[in-house]
């Protein structure tokens, strides 16, 4: 599947966390996000990860132990990735290229239209 579409269902699944796990969540990414932007390379962005510790500053944010906030952030990211992987069990491409063009009254042969299902 493609990376755009995987990034989609992704943003779905995050969306429909409860607040508390989508806030964790989220603070945890945009800030991890914005070390890997500063990174110039993927041991600069692991330093940085060191310094700046995203979860120990989610735990401080949200009230929280170091631990019980890795605990929760591995759940949250277990959670995501099981639902991502039954969307994309579930997905499939149906070819409506015939249909349309049937449709349309034109037969092109430089237009191929399907229908993302999940």
């Amino acid at each position: 599947m493609n990376e755009h579409l995987l990034e989609i269902l992704t943003r779905e699944i995050v969306a429909s966390l409860s607040i508390e796990r989508r806030q964790l969540y989220q603070f945890i990414v945009h800030l991890e996000d914005e070390l890997a932007q500063q990174a110039e390379t993927s041991d600069h962005f692991l330093s940085l990860l060191v310094k700046h510790a995203p979860h120990e500053q989610a735990a401080k944010h949200f009230n929280r132990s170091h631990g019980e906030t890795i605990k929760l952030m591995k759940e949250i990211e277990k959670e995501i990735d099981e639902k991502l992987q039954l969307k994309i069990k579930k997905a499939k491409w149906i070819d409506c290229t015939r249909t349309i063009a049937k449709k349309r009254g034109r037969n092109s042969q430089k237009t191929s239209l399907y229908l993302f299902v999940i």
